[in-house]
């Protein structure tokens, strides 16, 4: 019980020292652009899945001929 006491009183004074700071142009600017990485990336592989599934189709098709 009283290991969760102290547990607690961390938790809270570790929040309370916490900042969120919003950062400045250069990071919204990289995080911008890994974003659009990231978009890009998951267009990909969305593609990929998609085309994945169609030669799986064909193959199955064809080998049930």
């Amino acid at each position: 019980m009283l290991f969760s006491v102290s547990l607690v009183r961390k938790i809270k004074t570790f929040a309370t020292k916490m900042v969120i700071t919003s950062g400045n142009d250069e990071d919204r600017g990289g995080q911008e652009k890994e974003s659009k990485e990231e978009s890009v990336l998951a267009m990909l592989g969305i593609i990929g899945t998609i085309l994945n599934l169609i030669v799986i189709i064909f193959v199955y098709i064809y080998t049930t001929l």
